[in-house]
């Protein structure tokens, strides 16, 4: 059976929560990860749209294609 290490971020998160968190602690600690990781993630959209020169049009595009495959009957 194959062992799987923690990541230095699980590592890290398991010494943080080693101690008792209120519940108002606990929100704010969830929230500050969910920004951290929603900045990410906007931060690599916004170099895709540089990189792929995407705009508003290209959106309304997608938004309005059709990929749906017909079924054959």
């Amino acid at each position: 059976m194959q062992t799987q290490k923690l990541t230095n971020l699980q590592l890290e998160l398991l010494k943080v929560f080693s101690y008792q968190l209120n519940q108002q602690q606990l929100t704010d600690i969830k929230k500050l990860l969910a920004n951290y990781f929603a900045e990410q993630a906007t931060q690599e959209m916004d170099k895709l749209w540089e990189e792929n020169n995407w705009d508003n049009n290209t959106m309304t595009t997608w938004a309005n294609e059709h990929l749906r495959i017909p079924y054959k009957s």
